[in-house]
């Protein structure tokens, strides 16, 4: 009985803390889109350099009305720092 409990019992979400969130603007229809990169999953090691530095790059698009596409790129440091982040199609909008 345990082990069906164990099988159907559902994992333990994710702490916030693994996930860096950020939002940008579209530069043709002014949408404000919130995008998320998944520390742990996301990155990848960039081992030019002989450091240890991370690199991500996604594609955004808005709910549907524009369809503009929004290339991200963030680098990382070793701690999952921002080091470097930039944008294309769009701009970053500063949280408040």
């Amino acid at each position: 009985m345990n082990f069906l409990k164990k099988i159907f019992t559902s994992a333990p979400a994710k702490s916030p803390g693994s996930f860096y969130t950020f939002t940008v603007q579209c530069d043709r229809c002014g949408e404000i889109i919130a995008g998320h990169i998944n520390l742990d999953n996301d990155l990848s090691a960039d081992y030019e350099g002989g450091h240890d530095l991370y690199h991500v790059r996604k594609v955004l698009m808005g709910s549907g009305t524009c369809f503009q596409r929004i290339e991200i790129e963030f680098d990382f440091d070793s701690s999952r720092k921002v080091l470097d982040h930039q944008a294309s199609g769009g701009r970053f909008v500063e949280n408040s």
